[in-house]
């Protein structure tokens, strides 16, 4: 008696020995992916006049803030 199970002649294993026949594009699939990444992020990227306004905007909001932090209401001198 063997130690072996029986193995039907049809088996075959789900992990080949051998890789599969790749077709020759001329780039990989994960330089392709890169690229397509970085043509994304340099869409994505915010213009001058985009950065410009968030600056302009940031600027008033803090002068409007530390004028009201400053504000003394139309209090008259109290002595």
């Amino acid at each position: 008696m063997t130690k072996i199970p029986p193995v039907p002649a049809d088996n075959q294993s789900p992990y080949p020995r051998t890789d599969a026949p790749h077709a020759e594009s001329g780039e990989g699939e994960a330089i392709a992916a890169a690229k397509e990444l970085a043509a994304a992020k340099k869409r994505r990227a915010p213009s001058k006049q985009q950065i410009g306004l968030g600056a302009a905007v940031g600027i008033g909001s803090a002068a409007i803030v530390a004028g009201l932090l400053y504000w003394r209401g139309g209090r008259k001198d109290r002595k």
